[in-house]
């Protein structure tokens, strides 16, 4: 059965990115989005179970936000209104025959990058 997993690193200080919100959505029909789950990750910048997995991992295109503005602040990072990364957003496809997809989010206040992990 296939799974969706992800974990965050904070870049700027070299840790997981804890208590960050994360809501999965699956794009249908060009642009409308429906929401399939919401996550928060744990201390270790994980969640503690697949953000997508059973029935609900099928073919697709989806759609991640991660809300890393709330964690920065929390950090005590400056930002400005509106901050320049508040939300990030990655748009993805999950094809049929792959059973495992792994999308981490290394984060910064300006900047971030991401990749199919294993």
């Amino acid at each position: 059965m296939g799974r969706l997993t992800t974990h965050i690193l904070d870049a700027s200080k070299g840790q997981p990115g804890s208590d960050i919100k994360i809501e999965l959505y699956r794009v249908e029909d060009g642009e409308k989005t429906t929401l399939i789950n919401t996550v928060y990750t744990n201390a270790d910048g994980r969640t503690d179970a697949p953000v997508l997995e059973g029935d609900d991992y099928v073919p697709g295109k989806y759609q991640l936000v991660f809300h890393t503005g709330t964690y920065l602040r929390k950090q005590g990072v400056e930002l400005l209104e509106p901050a320049f990364l508040d939300d990030v957003v990655i748009r993805f496809g999950l094809a049929a025959g792959q059973e495992h997809y792994h999308v981490p989010l290394l984060i910064s206040p300006y900047s971030y990058s991401t990749y199919r992990g294993s």
